[in-house]
């Protein structure tokens, strides 16, 4: 079933939404009350397990991976989503927990979000075959990617990660296997009542949603259509939920140096030098592997919105060598 995405619908809904300033008696941000949350990319839809994703295009499969944060959504991907689907089949997830997707009262934790990607890998490889699949993704997300690739090498080919976590600083990130960043306390902290609402409240005035954005991009000169979803769909029921795992650091993973040494596939990695999203101390992790390259761009934390020609065509370049790609066998899922 083809579903459109009307963004004039969505823009009233965010501006007639009584959210940004409480009112006495007002209902919970994420409230049944909400306007229901449009398809954030126009394209085909389909949910397995719970997990919601868009495809479009024809050719070969390209996946692409938002970030976390308090309000993702594959609506972060739109500027690939859009230009790819001419000459690819690309599918575009959203994490469980956020857009479209089941948002249930469960732990947000890494093998989750790997666990999903499997899943759409299975998906994908059911509508174009048992090739390798390229794929993108933002941030946190470049995390779940690179271990769904370590766990089953032979189903994923080039890999490009977007201001990659987990390198910035200088500390070692080589915890056990599968161990998070997780602190419990401020994890029951963050969902004890009666302030779970008023936090999740204040973290998504879209005032404050916008100051993030802006912090992200380096400027002021944000993405409208990105704020106007984002506002949106933290809106939703149970949208606390995966944010709130996000803040207390049990979706980023303690072992992940490992996982981005264990890589096999080629990866390119880019990076911004504006806003807050601009310490990749860390990549020196990287520097000596022959599978890395890196490309800085004078941008914010999403150059693919900044500089969309020129990212696309750095991004074309590395998806269209010829270089074989021989994953290692590896153990895992």
């Amino acid at each position: 079933m083809k579903l459109q995405v009307q963004l004039p619908a969505v823009a009233d809904a965010v501006r007639s939404y009584p959210g940004d300033v409480p009112t006495p008696g007002s209902k919970p941000l994420d409230s049944r009350d909400a306007p229901e949350l449009p398809p954030a990319l126009t394209a085909d839809r389909c949910v397995v397990g719970g997990v919601n994703y868009y495809v479009c295009g024809k050719g070969p499969p390209l996946v692409l991976v938002h970030s976390v944060n308090a309000a993702p959504s594959a609506a972060e991907m739109r500027p690939l989503f859009n230009h790819y689907r001419r000459t690819r089949t690309v599918f575009a997830l959203d994490l469980p927990g956020f857009g479209l997707s089941e948002r249930r009262d469960l732990r947000y934790q890494p093998r989750l979000m790997t666990d999903a990607l499997h899943l759409l890998a299975a998906q994908v490889h059911q509508r174009c075959g048992m090739v390798p699949m390229d794929a993108l993704a933002v941030s946190l997300g470049c995390e779940f990617l690179a271990r769904a690739a370590v766990e089953r090498p032979a189903m994923w080919g080039r890999l490009a990660f977007v201001s990659p976590t987990g390198l910035s600083g200088t500390t070692p990130r080589r915890g056990p296997p599968g161990s998070t960043r997780e602190k419990p306390w401020l994890h029951a902290f963050l969902r004890s009542r009666p302030w779970e609402q008023t936090l999740y409240r204040g973290l998504t005035r879209p005032a404050v949603i916008r100051y993030f954005l802006e912090r992200t991009w380096g400027s002021k000169s944000i993405d409208e259509t990105l704020w106007e979803y984002d506002v949106l769909t933290a809106r939703q029921p149970g949208a606390r939920f995966a944010p709130f795992a996000f803040l207390s650091g049990a979706l980023f993973s303690q072992d992940i140096h490992d996982i981005y040494e264990r890589v096999s596939q080629p990866i390119w990695m880019s990076h911004g030098l504006h806003g807050d999203f601009k310490d990749f101390r860390g990549k020196r992790l990287i520097h000596d592997r022959g599978n890395w390259r890196t490309t800085v761009y004078q941008t914010g934390a999403l150059p693919y919105f900044e500089v969309p020609s020129k990212f696309c065509a750095d991004l074309d370049a590395f998806l269209n060598e010829n270089e074989p790609i021989a994953p290692r066998m590896s153990a895992g899922r």
